[in-house]
């Protein structure tokens, strides 16, 4: 039996067929996944600023503002977070601040402030009286670098429950974080103090904090204390010192090539 040429030339190869039906399912599927997409931009600004609040500053709300103009406007909107960047020719900006001080005086309770990378940023005395988050925008805490100069008694003063991460905060001659109340966590960053012969006058860690302080009803929390994850402390003759009733626990220290990470706890007994 002999086929007609013309007959075969008409019918498409079963690899042809494979491929039409190939690029049909991936029409398909940029066609769901574009749809997709398109719903999510469909919200209005305040959705989409609210949904962006329950992202953690870094990486996940820093990644999101990578994903176009409109996702970066209000990924990096000063309702989310406030910035500190000393190179910033417009400080007119909304939520731009020249140092640390002026942007945690401008905090609302809540607030998290993102400290720019590179260079050093002067700090002396910093009180903070409401519950804020200051996290160094640098890849590595040594990126941020906050230094008080001698003749402070402390870089940064914590009277509210506050976190830092990703910092490196370093004091000449004191203290680099003066502890009065509220919960206090540092996660990930370096603290540093003179070494000796001055050793003795400095202390990476002060707390104050005492229960039998007489406290206002709204400041009060039962979780009070400091709580050290993965962070690196040199310098100084103790880690921490307190003078109120605050006592260390659960201490844990990992030995890397380079440094010492701490874990601990300062609390009520």
């Amino acid at each position: 039996m002999e086929l007609d040429p013309d007959v075969v030339q008409m019918k498409p190869s079963i690899a042809e067929e494979d491929k039409g039906r190939w690029k049909r399912s991936l029409r398909r599927r940029i066609s769901s996944s574009s749809s997709s997409v398109a719903h999510i931009n469909n919200l209005d600004d305040g959705c989409l600023m609210h949904i962006f609040s329950f992202l953690s500053p870094i990486p996940d709300r820093y990644n999101t503002a990578l994903v176009c103009h409109r996702w970066n406007y209000l990924a990096c909107h000063p309702r989310l977070w406030l910035r500190v960047d000393r190179s910033a020719k417009d400080l007119s900006e909304p939520g731009v601040f020249p140092s640390i001080e002026t942007a945690v005086s401008a905090a609302r309770p809540g607030d998290t402030i993102l400290v720019a990378a590179g260079g050093s940023h002067r700090v002396s005395n910093i009180q903070i009286k409401k519950p804020i988050c200051l996290i160094g925008a640098g890849e590595l805490p040594d990126d941020t670098m906050l230094i008080c100069s001698r003749g402070s008694d402390s870089a940064l003063e914590l009277l509210s429950t506050c976190k830092l991460a990703n910092l490196t905060v370093k004091a000449e001659l004191g203290c680099c974080l003066l502890h009065r109340r509220g919960r206090l966590t540092i996660d990930g960053c370096i603290l540093q103090c003179e070494s000796d012969p001055l050793d003795y006058l400095s202390c990476p860690i002060v707390s104050t904090a005492s229960s039998r302080e007489v406290i206002p009803s709204s400041m009060k929390n039962n979780d009070d204390g400091v709580f050290v994850s993965q962070t690196r402390i040199e310098g100084g003759a103790k880690a921490v010192l307190t003078s109120g009733d605050l006592v260390l626990q659960r201490v844990r220290v990992i030995y890397a090539r380079t440094s010492l990470l701490f874990w601990f706890d300062v609390q009520h007994t």
